[in-house]
């Protein structure tokens, strides 16, 4: 069987780029198109694979300036030519899902989330973008949408990350899905014991706007708490200005690192709203607790008074009052991490095993030819 994984760039190992590993592991034979390719900045697993991008990756400055490209890219995938293809599996945030399927084939779209800057998150990117871009922007998302929503209708079957993102698939797209958590490698982390639980809190991942990791620095300035804040992005250096004393921001850090913070934080911080949200599971699985703002995916994965708390407002002193709230929290490592083990690796290969499959069967009896009836 010919499989082709389409998914929007390659450019850094995230969320959406976890699950692109997975589905490699599960199709060790397939190839993968994507938009833009930073062969350094992937997983060796990744780079096994043939990897086809689009035309975008010949524009200028790709690598750094991809999303400025967003609007040829529904352009660049209808030019690919996936006619040997038996399966296609789309790894929709960015554009990829708007390819042009062969008819004999299975097009399955993982979908992290509809495009964000075009749909529930549009008024937050332009009002933070320049003047030109904010020009720009209605006219250009008008016409993205567009294309989003008829793109839609080339899916076969649509899979959720989260019953979050099913709900907006349902509303932009008007199309069922079927939810399936992405693969958190929760074997990968440990607990440590009470003893060597430090006097800290942490905040990790990327230091992006909509993440609102300025709440969590604000509210331990006010706190005059300890928070380590690992992870690199667009507001790393606004970050490392707004720090208070007890702030400490370590920017990228390697993995063990990232574990060690893990298991010895007194809880993670979790400020922003995620489609789904790979970070407080990984916390979870540390056997830490995790305090997080009350919508999107935490919603999901955190189960309240028992491995973590919420907050329902983005601001200063909400973020306050839930880290307090945790001293009456019976905090049990075990508890906390047993919970998080069932959003593991195993859970996504076995349910994207048994849906592509049925998917297939489907299409394979649909094609079998019927006995004339005499």
């Amino acid at each position: 069987m010919k499989v082709a994984i389409v998914h929007y760039w390659l450019v850094g190992m995230r969320g959406g780029e976890k699950v692109i590993e997975a589905l490699c592991e599960m199709y060790p034979q397939a190839d993968i198109y994507t938009h833009v390719y930073v062969p350094e900045m992937v997983s060796e697993r990744i780079r096994r694979h043939r990897i086809i991008p689009t035309f975008i990756n010949r524009l200028p400055r790709a690598a750094r300036m991809y999303k400025t490209y967003l609007p040829l890219m529904p352009l660049a995938l209808e030019q690919l030519d996936l006619r040997d293809y038996d399966l296609i599996i789309s790894s929709e945030s960015g554009p990829a899902k708007g390819i042009i399927a062969p008819s004999s084939a299975v097009h399955v779209c993982y979908c992290h989330t509809p495009m964000r800057y075009i749909w529930n998150m549009y008024h937050d990117y332009r009002a933070g973008a320049g003047l030109l871009a904010r020009c720009m922007m209605p006219t250009l998302t008008h016409y993205l949408r567009m294309w989003d929503v008829a793109s839609a209708a080339r899916v076969d079957s649509f899979v959720a990350n989260s019953a979050t993102v099913a709900d907006r698939i349902r509303r932009y797209y008007g199309a069922a899905s079927t939810v399936i958590y992405p693969p958190v490698d929760t074997e990968a982390f440990s607990t440590a014991a009470s003893s060597e639980i430090g006097d800290y809190y942490l905040m990790a991942g990327e230091l992006v706007s909509y993440k609102r990791p300025d709440l969590a620095v604000q509210a331990f300035n006010e706190l005059k708490m300890k928070l380590v804040v690992i992870g690199g992005g667009e507001m790393l250096g606004e970050l490392h200005r707004l720090a208070g004393p007890t702030v400490s921001v370590l920017g990228p850090q390697p993995f063990d690192v990232l574990k060690e913070h893990y298991a010895r934080c007194r809880a993670l911080i979790f400020p922003g709203e995620e489609d789904f949200g790979m970070v407080p599971v990984e916390a979870m699985a540390s056997g830490r607790p995790v305090v997080a703002f009350g919508r999107g995916g935490a919603k999901e994965t955190v189960a309240k008074g028992h491995t973590g708390v919420f907050f329902e407002k983005q601001t200063v002193e909400a973020v306050i009052q839930a880290v307090r709230s945790l001293a009456h929290m019976d905090i049990n490592s075990e508890r906390i991490a047993a919970h998080a083990r069932q959003f593991g690796r195993e859970q996504f290969f076995r349910k994207m095993r048994i849906h592509i499959d049925s998917l297939l069967a489907q299409r394979s009896d649909a094609a079998e030819p019927k006995l004339a009836r005499i």
